[in-house]
């Protein structure tokens, strides 16, 4: 992946396609802003698919760890890994 492109909202609504094709042939991300914000990204779906796999396999180690951490503790009340997943969900909603 190169160096991301920032461009305004207005520069992405005149020129999405060329955005669009950034993205998935160059796989350049181009960061959108507004009111001089930085507000979105877009990337190619692949990159985002990747992403997303990425963020989902290291909360399930990380998820993993802290059971494995409470199993060797012997801590009355651990939550089991499930119940761990349910209450981060909780919490990030």
């Amino acid at each position: 992946m190169t160096e991301p492109v920032i461009a305004s909202m207005a520069e992405v609504r005149s020129r999405l396609a060329d955005v669009l094709d950034r993205a998935h042939r160059e796989e350049t991300p181009t960061i959108i802003t507004r009111r001089g914000k930085q507000e979105a990204v877009v990337i190619d779906i692949e990159e985002y698919r990747r992403l997303a796999q990425l963020a989902e396999a290291t909360e399930d180690a990380w998820l993993n760890r802290l059971a494995d951490d409470a199993e060797a503790e012997g801590q009355e009340g651990s939550l089991s890994l499930e119940e761990m997943a349910a209450l981060l969900r909780t919490h990030h909603a």
